[in-house]
């Protein structure tokens, strides 16, 4: 992206490169908050038009008109958000910045419109289960909730919390990319970094080098564990950089603490004004979950389970690190020594050489010859690289998604645009996700342009990527999320793609990570990056094993996680207001929901609060647990794949580790019928239904359980529909 442009705004009119996809060189940093402005007035008037105009309500001169209005808003924000997490420079901070609070009073200026609110109330009921009936019920439960029936005081005050909020997000996501930066920790004796390949220390060199510092500088990811820990012999660099992870946001120029708080009490008092009674009930109300009723009844059959099998590794861990003689064998693991020992373990009990496991897993054939190979299987579609359309930035490689040639419907007919981003550096947040630069709709006649983004170490000049089992994974998760933006098919862009509740997105994401271990596509993928040769069979199973092995540290971690984020949402604005010390509150809700230290003396939550940037500054405020109520989905609707007559159920699927036998012929069916009923349908659907329909029964948890190693540690009465 340029730092100027002397020609026209190109985001004053909609791209004319295929698809929309912007003209990313041709667009400047400086013409952005403008062009947002003149967004924000003109998406105004067209809502003033709507509410302004003299002829009865109709679905055309109201739905119709209200969902077509806002493009230019939406093309400049497309811009802006995508850029703040990928590529934030000081300018797109600060255009950030701007634009969050001036937008948030803009969002509540629509949801507070009492004309429209009056114009959309009076149409009458759609038809049940149409399009139709899930828009209006998309924006009447929008207006309920955005505070259109509060009286002038009460919309008053919830506009401005709605401002305050949006500029406290988007500060708690700038500290903590700051922390994050600041945070790297530089070694300088090559000593301290016993236990890493010369490749690995290579990049460290690099990185070092690219911050202007001499030695090898190890940068952190967003969780508490930093991978690197697994490999370090020496304790004492291990603690270095995990006590650098657990201290981000909680002090110097980049804390958190007060941002956080103050997130708190405007979540619990704007729920309080709007008739809730705290964030975390607010939340639900929208989940298909159906309440926190269920939430609780998961977590906390769960949680002992999870507990038992973590403390039985830990012990294993201690065992370990007490008998083994090498260097770096020290009395007592701590929380940076536990995953070293369980990598240890690991090894000894899988039997194989994670570093020579990554030569069979290079990036190109992962994404190429597994996720996008397992799409065509799949679903019939064909990914294709434009090297005549560029990306935001250098690193961005750019794809055209079609319809296969011998499609009998609509052969070789385009679909959308992908755009890969999967290279960490310094100005990207940590994490993977997806995101748009344009939603699919039929109204407007878009098709979808999707951004999946994700951050591995990039490779030396002249070498390849080379992925570990979980970087895989997350690459057939994130597509799975790409594949649920290009595949829908809906004529509204509010009901577009992955615009459904947080707990249903990551349904088709964690689905399609299944494919990555499945036999065929396996097959196809996972050649050695020198010779070819594919993973051998030892290696496979090794590679199944791996998926199932220490869930229970893996699961406390990130039940740990979901509960501090549900204690800090369940506070009442009474209460909020009386939390002060971050460190306290935490450990008190740890202990509380059964991680005391006295449980799991070495295991913090996979994000503690002040680098919680999923409920601070992400959309999963209250909601980190959807990720695991989606794995429910997942585990038990992966047997629709596997039954594909959708009719019996196998209560012990879905394991990974498990070789999932899916005759061919049958792939491709089921994968149209996945295709057909949820990808496509986008926020138009009953969930549950749709659920029910693919799956052939209700949702039931036993396969999570199993697929978890916990299915021998609890009771599982119960916990199905």
């Amino acid at each position: 992206m340029t730092g100027h442009n002397t020609q026209q705004n190109p985001l004053l009119a909609p791209s004319e490169l295929d698809h929309e996809l912007p003209d990313f060189a041709a667009i400047s940093v400086e013409d952005l908050v403008p062009t947002f402005r003149t967004g924000v007035v003109d998406h105004s008037a067209e809502i003033a038009a709507i509410v302004a105009n003299p002829e009865e309500p109709t679905w055309e001169n109201t739905m119709d008109a209200l969902e077509a209005s806002g493009q230019l808003l939406d093309r400049v924000l497309a811009i802006i958000f995508n850029y703040s997490g990928t590529d934030a420079s000081d300018d797109i901070v600060a255009a950030e910045e701007t634009v969050a609070p001036e937008l948030a009073a803009h969002i509540s200026s629509v949801n507070l419109n009492p004309g429209l609110f009056a114009r959309v109330s009076s149409l009458p009921p759609q038809p049940e289960g149409s399009e139709n009936e899930a828009l209006l019920t998309y924006w009447l439960r929008r207006f309920r909730r955005g505070g259109a029936a509060l009286d002038d005081a009460g919309r008053t005050e919830l506009s401005s919390i709605d401002a305050r909020l949006a500029e406290l997000s988007t500060r708690f996501g700038r500290n903590l990319v700051a922390a994050t930066e600041a945070g790297a920790v530089l070694f300088t004796e090559e000593g301290d970094l016993a236990g890493l390949s010369d490749s690995h220390k290579s990049r460290l060199a690099e990185d070092a080098a690219a911050a202007g510092q001499d030695g090898w500088l190890v940068r952190l990811g967003l969780p508490s564990v930093q991978p690197v820990v697994e490999e370090l012999d020496d304790p004492a660099a291990r603690a270095r950089v995990h006590e650098a992870s657990l201290r981000r946001g909680s002090g110097g120029d980049a804390d958190n603490t007060e941002v956080l708080l103050e997130i708190v009490r405007l979540r619990a008092r704007r729920a309080e004004l709007l008739g809730y009674a705290n964030h975390a009930e607010f939340i639900a109300e929208e989940e298909t979950a159906g309440s926190l009723v269920e939430v609780d009844d998961l977590l906390g059959k769960l949680t002992p389970a999870a507990v038992a099998n973590a403390a039985g590794e830990y012990k294993k861990a201690v065992d370990k690190a007490g008998s083994d003689d090498s260097a770096g064998a020290a009395s007592g693991v701590a929380g940076s020594d536990w995953p070293y020992w369980a990598a240890k373990l690991r090894a000894e009990d899988l039997d194989v050489d994670e570093a020579e496991l990554k030569k069979y897993f290079p990036l190109e054939r992962v994404l190429r010859d597994g996720a996008f190979f397992a799409a065509r299987r799949l679903y019939g579609i064909t990914v294709e690289r434009r090297r005549d359309l560029d990306g935001y930035h250098p690193d961005v490689q750019v794809w055209e998604v079609r319809e296969a040639e011998d499609d009998p419907v609509r052969p070789g007919v385009p679909i959308g645009l992908l755009l890969t981003d999967m290279y960490a550096r310094p100005s990207k947040r940590g994490g993977a996700w997806m995101s748009s630069f344009v939603e699919q709709n039929n109204l407007l006649g878009q098709m979808p342009v999707i951004v999946n983004v994700l951050n591995i170490a990039k490779p030396a000049e002249g070498e390849q990527a080379l992925l570990t089992p979980d970087e895989v994974a997350t690459v057939f998760h994130e597509f799975g999320h790409a594949l649920h933006g290009l595949l829908s098919d809906v004529r509204y862009p509010s009901l577009s793609g992955t615009n459904v509740p947080r707990d249903f997105v990551e349904f088709p994401s964690q689905i399609n990570e299944n494919w990555a271990l499945e036999p065929e596509i396996l097959a196809n993928y996972a050649r050695h990056v020198d010779t070819g040769e594919q993973l051998p069979r030892r290696m496979v199973d090794a590679v199944r094993a791996q998926a199932a092995w220490g869930q229970g540290f893996a699961t406390s971690e990130y039940l740990a996680a979901c509960w501090l984020d549900l204690a800090w949402h369940r506070l009442s604005a009474r209460e909020a207001a009386a939390v002060t010390d971050v460190a306290a509150f935490e450990k008190d809700a740890l202990e509380s929901a059964g991680f005391g230290a006295d449980v799991l003396p070495a295991l913090s939550p996979r994000y503690s609060s002040t680098y919680f940037n999923h409920i601070f500054a992400g959309g999963y405020s209250a909601d980190y647990w959807s990720y695991l109520w989606a794995e429910v989905l997942d585990a038990d609707g992966f047997q629709g794949f596997v039954d594909t007559d959708a009719a019996r159920g196998d209560e012990g699927g879905g394991r990974p580790g498990a070789v999932v036998e899916i005759d061919p012929d049958d792939v491709r069916f089921a994968g149209d019928r996945f295709r057909r009923m949820i990808l496509s349908r986008g926020a138009t659907i009953d969930y549950d239904d749709a659920f029910w329909m693919f799956r052939g029964k209700q949702r039931s948890v036993a396969p999570l359980l199993h697929r978890r190693g916990l299915a021998g540690s609890m009771d599982v009465d119960g916990l199905g529909r």
